[in-house]
This record gives structure tokens, sequence and C-alpha cells, in this order.
């Protein structure tokens, strides 16, 4: 087996001296699906910042491919590891194309433009997320749950062997989130190292090989979904209790208990 795309070493993590996060190991390897889980505040997009080099690590290191992410220029790391942010508003008009056409920024030279052929390639991830038809609209002017399809159509044309996937399905509507896990999957299958958050346990039943675990910056558990996503962890976790059921066709659902 190949060593991991993207790895974390003893890593802590924060913003300037302030500590967010302490003593995480975790790596994902080309083919699987890793899912981050934890509570808002446990510091999950702040881990994610810090293995894309966006934030200095305190303590510890990333490694990409074996090799520190501080010998890397920020060109290398975009070749090697693409990022789908958290749905944001961006505040210039630029058409939902011209977004997406963004993510081969990695891939054409310093004073070149995009080819044609990165501008079908652009095309060709819209639809492949059921949103060609907004290729000409506005990115300000589309709905929160179209911004963040947009956004994941442009790591998509990145073309690196990893993607890092903040919340993916945060504002989509239940089908867009079916599209989102589905290429999750395919991601996954073609060969991509794939590390995602989400808040729904059930995603992680769904798509992840594996599963961490974060509680106030500091790893809880990680392995297999199983063994990680049980009643009596996520209630000490959360805070509230759940009930963990694996249903006749072998899917895991996760679900919790109101009490009257």
């Amino acid at each position: 087996m190949t060593g991991p795309k993207l790895a974390a070493l003893a890593l802590g993590f924060g913003y300037g001296t302030t500590p967010v996060g302490r003593n995480v190991d975790i790596d994902v390897r080309a083919g699987e699906v890793l899912c981050l889980l934890g509570p808002n505040g446990s510091g999950k997009t702040t881990l994610f910042k810090t293995l894309l080099g966006l934030l200095p690590a305190q303590t510890g290191k990333v490694l990409v491919d074996g090799t520190p992410l501080v010998q890397l220029s920020r060109q290398d790391i975009a070749r090697r590891i693409a990022y789908v942010p958290q749905a944001h508003t961006a505040h210039f008009p630029f058409r939902v194309i011209d977004m997406v056409v963004m993510g081969r920024t990695a891939h054409i030279g310093l004073f070149a433009a995009p080819t044609s052929a990165d501008r079908q390639r652009a095309r060709d991830a819209l639809a492949l997320l059921g949103i060609a038809e907004l290729a000409e609209r506005e990115y300000t002017r589309i709905s929160g749950g179209q911004r963040q399809l947009a956004l994941v159509a442009r790591a998509l044309v990145q073309d690196a062997p990893a993607i890092v996937m903040d919340e993916p399905t945060a504002n989509l509507d239940f089908g867009n989130q079916v599209i989102v896990l589905s290429e999750v999957k395919r991601l996954a299958a073609r060969g991509l190292a794939v590390l995602l958050s989400t808040h729904d346990p059930d995603h992680a039943f769904s798509v992840a090989s594996r599963v961490v675990l974060l509680n106030q910056g500091r790893l809880v558990d990680q392995g297999l979904p199983q063994a990680v996503l049980t009643s009596s962890k996520l209630k000490s976790v959360y805070g509230i209790d759940v009930v963990v059921e694996r249903l006749a066709n072998g899917q895991t659902v996760c679900a919790p208990i109101y009490r009257s």
C-alpha cells in the first residue's frame, strides 16, 4: 500500500499563539474517504486550514506525499490538494463558469489564460453536479446551495490527487446532498484521497472508509465508522442520546432519541 497522501503528526493548531487543537494524528490515503466529525467549535475548520498551509502548525507537522508541507510552494500544494471551503458570498460578480475555471490556476502559467480545454473541463464538472445551466449566471446571484456545488466543481477541475472538503453538504437540500456524497464516492473509487467534515453521522456511514471524532480540539477516536460512531461515543461528544441501527439492507443509520 502506498503512503498517505496527507498526514498530520502530533499536530497542534490554532490562531497565533492561541491553541485550538493539540496532538492530532491523522492520515488519508489514495482511494479512501476519511470523515471528520465533531461539534461546533471542536476545531475542524482550523485543522483543515492548517493541513492546507493556510495557517502555520503550532506544533508537530503536516506531510503531503511524505514531504513536509512547509517545504512546498503554494503552487505545489495546489497541485496536490484541492479544497472545498464552506459556502461563502462573493463580493465580485464573477460568472459561475469563471469561478470554476479558477480551479485550473495551479496548472496554468503565471501570465497564461485558461484554454478552451480548461473551460470545457469546468463545464463538464458543472454538468456532473447537475448545475450546467448555471454556467453563465453571476455567482453572487445563485443560492447558497448552488454556490456550494460550484465550489465542489472548482475543486474537481483542480485535478489534485487529494481533496479536502469542509462540510461540503452544508446548505444543500436532500437531493443535492446525495449528489455531492455520490461524487465523493466516485472520487475515492478513482483513487483520490478524500478528507471531509460533516455534522451528520449518516453521511459518514454512507461514504467513509474511516472516521475521526474530534472534540474541543482533541482526537477522541478514529477507525471504522461502526467502531467509532457508537451511541456512547456520540453521546459523550454531542451530549445527546442517540440510537445507531443497522438496517436490513446493510446500511447503518443514526437518530436522536427525543424525550417527552
